[in-house]
């Protein structure tokens, strides 16, 4: 029974910090006003963390579904892999408080740097490797040319993901449509090995 009401506390704090760090702010939220809109002690919730930048990395792990593995896109279709990789949403009914926790997080994570390397390696490291391991299939299946500098893969592939959700979305326009499939078909395009069968119908010469 005991053990019940601990994770039904831990749980209730955790939910009353995403709502407060979301809408004030990680900065301007005291530990005070979430024990109080969780119904704790503040020395409980210091029971459960030691301090607010140690809740902060637990509600980011929660919004962005930690406690399950990522999913692999491998079916076969590397293009088809591409697309589902750049548009994998963790948890997508959490997407909007994420989304209201970005901005935040951002600028949290600028004045504190300690807080902000444990948020780095939580949240953008498993995003930049994931998109790696697939460049490194593309390139071990012949799919995408040898040249490309995978920093420059990244910055082509994840840029334009990040000026949708940091400028266009913030500024209260929807976005280009179908932007995944779209910078995704831009890199193939840029990167994508030209199969033989493909410069024979483009020249009109048969290949032996």
């Amino acid at each position: 029974m005991a053990r019940t009401r601990s994770v039904t506390v831990h749980k209730n704090i955790l939910e009353a910090a995403v709502k407060l760090f979301s809408e004030r702010g990680i900065e301007a939220t005291s530990m005070d006003a979430i024990a109080e809109a969780a119904g704790a002690s503040k020395a409980t919730i210091y029971k459960h963390w030691p301090d607010k930048d140690a809740l902060c990395l637990e509600v980011v792990g929660y919004l962005h579904g930690h406690d399950a593995p990522r999913p692999v896109f491998h079916s076969g279709d590397f293009r088809a892999d591409l697309i589902a990789q750049l548009g994998y949403q963790p948890v997508p009914e959490r997407k909007a408080l994420r989304e209201r926790m970005m901005p935040h997080l951002i600028a949290y994570a600028s004045r504190n740097e300690g807080f902000g390397i444990v948020w780095r390696s939580q949240v953008v490291a498993p995003v930049r490797e994931a998109m790696s391991t697939l460049l490194r299939r593309g390139e071990s299946e012949g799919l995408l040319r040898k040249e490309l500098d995978h920093e420059v893969g990244l910055a082509l592939l994840l840029g334009p993901l990040v000026y949708r959700n940091i400028f266009v979305r913030k500024a209260g326009y929807a976005g280009p449509p179908n932007l995944e499939a779209e910078t995704a078909d831009a890199f193939l395009r840029a990167w994508a090995v030209e199969r033989s069968t493909e410069r024979s119908r483009k020249t009109g010469k048969k290949v032996s």
